[in-house]
């Protein structure tokens, strides 16, 4: 493994960091907490900005609004931007995971006309794949596409949807064929979040935002021009669209110790630094062989990917010692900051409010993605090669798997 940039990817790295340090605003130079809808428009302006520089969708095709490099160039811009106060990842789910399956399996036509808005967010698009029901085990998802004709008829609901409220399309996982295997019976599709029978209803968080929300389909009618990819190959299709998740964000998934280092070095209690504190110090200890281990883990990935790869387990790894090594550390650094901890205005507040932002959202990384159940038992599988869990489910139709509710 080398975990080097080549020579190629050191200069475009150095050709990243000149325009960032030209076009984007420091951290440090941040203002406070913005509202969602004047951090979307913010948002669409940043995007615009750097589509216009040559650097949106650097993996896409050129005729597509990208830049037809390659995967590790758009990792190596996630590092360089993640260091910079711009919402660069606002956007992250439907461009990197809608956009993925929109290039596999719409028609050419369709990607001509869908793609370019995307990669700029002109259009903006969200993920629709979790439901009450079906969370960790997609699969299990009842949202149901009744064919009619060339239409498809759409009804159900789904859940912790990121920015739905702001979309102008979705990509959406439904149930298609009751009858058979669950993982055999879904077909993924694309649909207007404006068109009639559809309804988003935005979840209020406890940190004062509303980034998920519930949609709810009434009768929503598409036409069969907007199924991505064969009818039941849903499953296949939102496999694609979750790799394309771990690469999205691989390398910036956050663990909070770069933070909290920093706040080690600079804070004070009754008059003596802190980093003089033996518990202290064990944990920074700790929690630095675990940053470091997370890192080698996603180094060996991005060199996978670097060859034409695709992110594996390693992914999976970095997900859950990371999330949890970041609520952990938030957790720990309120404690060290005491009544300070309180101002959470990040004009005045220690490093501009991170930890007291991080307390209340990081519960929600631990889920995003895949919870950390769902991450060992990726790790237990496809790192240890132990078996699969036991599988009430196996060998029956969806509509034979017992339930609470048996109205399907």
């Amino acid at each position: 493994m080398d975990f080097k940039d080549s020579a190629e990817q050191a200069a475009f790295r150095a050709e990243i960091r000149d325009w960032l340090s030209k076009n984007a605003t420091p951290k440090s130079a941040s203002g406070g907490r913005k509202d969602q809808s004047e951090a979307y428009q913010d948002a669409k302006i940043w995007y615009k900005k750097v589509a216009d520089a040559g650097y949106a969708c650097l993996n896409w095709p050129k005729q597509y609004g990208g830049a037809g490099l390659s995967d590790i160039h758009k990792v190596i811009w996630s590092q360089e931007v993640a260091n910079y106060a711009e919402p660069d990842g606002y956007f992250v789910i439907g461009i990197g995971n809608c956009g993925p399956a929109i290039m596999h399996f719409a028609t050419e036509e369709q990607k001509k006309t869908l793609l370019p808005p995307m990669a700029s967010a002109e259009t903006v698009w969200c993920q629709m794949f979790s439901e009450p029901s079906a969370g960790s085990d997609v699969a299990g998802l009842r949202t149901s596409a009744v064919a009619d004709g060339d239409n498809w008829i759409i009804n159900g609901q789904k859940i912790w949807t990121s920015g739905a409220q702001h979309s102008d399309y979705g990509v959406i996982l439904c149930r298609t064929d009751p009858t058979i295997s669950k993982y055999r019976g879904m077909t993924m599709f694309f649909i207007d979040m404006n068109q009639a029978g559809v309804e988003v209803k935005p979840i209020k968080q406890m940190d004062g935002g509303a980034h998920f929300n519930e949609v709810f389909f009434n009768n929503a009618v598409i036409p069969d021009a907007y199924r991505l990819g064969e009818v039941g190959g849903g499953w296949g299709a939102a496999l694609l669209v979750l790799m394309n998740e771990r690469l999205a964000i691989a390398g910036v998934q956050p663990d909070g110790f770069p933070e909290f280092l920093k706040l080690v070095k600079t804070l004070h209690i009754d008059g003596e630094p802190i980093s003089a504190n033996p518990a202290v110090r064990e944990h920074l200890a700790e929690w630095y062989y675990k940053h470091a281990g997370i890192k080698a883990s996603t180094n060996r990935m991005l060199t996978a990917v670097a060859k034409g790869g695709m992110p594996g387990a390693e992914a999976a790894m970095g997900k859950l010692v990371g999330a949890v090594m970041n609520q952990d550390i938030a957790n720990y650094a309120i404690q060290l900051m005491g009544d300070a901890a309180a101002i959470c205005d990040p004009a005045f507040a220690e490093q501009q409010a991170h930890f007291q932002k991080t307390v209340l959202f990081s519960p929600g990384i631990r889920l995003a993605g895949g919870t950390d159940e769902g991450m060992r038992n990726v790790i237990a599988e496809q790192v240890l090669g132990l078996p699969q869990e036991p599988r009430a489910d196996k060998g029956l139709a969806f509509n034979e798997i017992p339930s609470g509710n048996q109205s399907r």
